[in-house]
């Protein structure tokens, strides 16, 4: 197994509550995915990152989050996940995500990540714990409701159906969870079936938000592989993009306005956040009253 040394962990990251989910500080304590996402924004090449399917962890990642913790002069959230998922494989057996988070705890922050993988239930205790203090959010991403068309797009990750099963797990232990609906593949995954069965199975594990990105980015990288996949997987689909959006960057759903409509109804009816700052708003809402994270 491959390691890394960093040099630091921790980046600010802080903005406003309605441009995207709140956070103090972004790390990422794995380098590459595994996954083998289709769609994966982080095999751009702009992000220069060599081998991206080969999961990396950095092996001072705890010494260096505890000495960063212990200087900062306030508390924050924190936030993972931003470039490599925080429970990839090598989590089960390694737990750097377990120890951070243990050390989040220790130092009184808080703690946010996004994950495709239903090995983060394993930590609801841990969350649960952190979330007595400070914020905590739990985003899952969960772009198609049914298994088998997950298994195409997202073949080496926890089914949809694992992933809402371990909402339940987090939701159960009163840890703030949700899911994030990102990306939305045009002509694969834009139906109005898929995203009201993504918020009816959400509001059903006990989820609290569903935030949507109503298309897709392609840029050079990640644009050769997505379209190589769907050549294999979804005949015809490759002509249909380059037909109707070139070489474009952003990807939006010819069917946004409908889908938004129904999406924005359904979540509605389930009582569900859907919009970045009510997410906020109510994971920070969540903090004891004697902290200030704004």
């Amino acid at each position: 197994m491959e390691t890394l040394r960093a040099k630091h962990l921790l980046t600010a990251v802080r903005g406003s509550i309605d441009d995207f989910f709140y956070a103090d500080w972004n790390m990422n304590i794995y380098r590459g995915c595994s996954h083998g996402c289709i769609y994966c924004d982080s095999r751009s090449a702009c992000y220069q990152i060599d081998h991206f399917d080969t999961v990396r962890p950095k092996e001072n990642a705890l010494e260096l989050l505890a000495h960063e913790l212990r200087s900062k002069r306030s508390t924050g959230v924190i936030t993972m996940g931003s470039m490599s998922d925080p429970y990839n494989p090598l989590e089960k057996k390694l737990c750097l995500t377990r120890g951070a988070l243990a050390l989040i705890r220790r130092y009184q922050f808080g703690a946010a990540f996004t994950t495709k993988s239903a090995l983060c239930a394993r930590d609801a205790d841990l969350l649960a714990e952190i979330s007595r203090h400070a914020p905590v959010c739990a985003r899952l991403t969960i772009t198609c409701a049914d298994d088998e068309l997950c298994r195409k797009i997202e073949p080496q990750v926890s089914v949809s159906s694992e992933r809402f099963a371990a909402m339940r797990t987090l939701a159960q232990h009163g840890v703030y969870t949700g899911t994030w609906l990102n990306p939305l593949l045009p002509h694969i995954t834009d139906t109005e079936d898929n995203i009201r069965r993504i918020v009816r199975m959400t509001a059903d594990a006990g989820g609290r938000f569903v935030v949507c990105f109503f298309g897709m980015t392609l840029r050079t990288g990640n644009r050769e592989y997505y379209f190589d996949a769907l050549e294999r997987d979804f005949p015809g689909v490759r002509e249909r993009y380059l037909h109707e959006y070139g070489n474009a960057y952003e990807l939006t759903s010819h069917n946004a306005e409908r889908l938004y409509a129904a999406f924005c109804d359904e979540c509605a009816k389930r009582g569900v956040y859907w919009k970045f700052a009510d997410v906020n708003r109510e994971m920070l809402a969540r903090m004891p009253q004697q902290t200030s994270f704004l």
